[in-house]
């Protein structure tokens, strides 16, 4: 007699959420459907909504996800002793190695802004950013005070992720990332 039973996975949460960062990685958010997620992990077209409700509970599931992978990053950078230039060069690798969770965390218009898991998540990498820009030597921020200085930072660094992203960067700063975004980032706290 053969097994009908469906398969069953050990966390189907996650496993919905790696399928749909690969989905998103292959096609961008706009291309991502509940039905080929399923598809994609092996499971019932019900499965996804399920979990989720609908495309904005996944894409701010995935969010929630990035934001606290991003927290981590910067959380490790700090705790290896680096400071804000170093917090940025993370930035930089967390966007590259979780494209899809990048992607999604900074479109409002995709996310239930109201989860509060989401909020928390945010509020985490939030004040992971913030810790790193304190490390900075006031004499450093040319007269700026710590929230300019903070949204300065992460203007660079996110704005340089995005472009090397889009692959829109001058070739002659290597292929990569990392050590072109040191020598990008490093201009934001230079002495002047």
């Amino acid at each position: 007699m053969t097994d009908t039973r469906p398969y069953h996975h050990g966390d189907l949460r996650r496993t919905l959420l790696a399928a749909a960062a690969e989905a998103i990685t292959e096609s961008g958010p706009a291309a991502l459907s509940l039905r080929d997620l399923a598809r994609r992990a092996g499971v019932s077209h019900a499965a996804p909504a399920h979990h989720f409700g609908d495309k904005a509970g996944l894409l701010t599931a995935l969010a929630a996800q990035g934001f606290g992978y991003l927290a981590d990053e910067l959380d490790r950078t700090r705790a290896a002793g680096g400071g804000v230039l170093d917090a940025g060069v993370a930035y930089v690798r967390f966007a590259v190695t979780h494209r899809a969770h990048f992607a999604v965390m900074f479109q409002p218009e995709l996310l239930n802004n109201t989860d509060p898991e989401l909020h928390a998540a945010q509020d985490r990498s939030s004040s992971a950013l913030s810790d790193a820009v304190a490390t900075v030597d006031r004499t450093e921020l040319r007269g700026a005070d710590a929230r300019i200085a903070g949204l300065s930072a992460w203007s660079i660094v996110h704005g340089f992720a995005t472009l090397w992203l889009s692959g829109a960067l001058p070739a002659d700063l290597g292929d990569n990332a990392e050590e072109a975004a040191r020598q990008v980032i490093r201009g934001l706290f230079a002495p002047g």
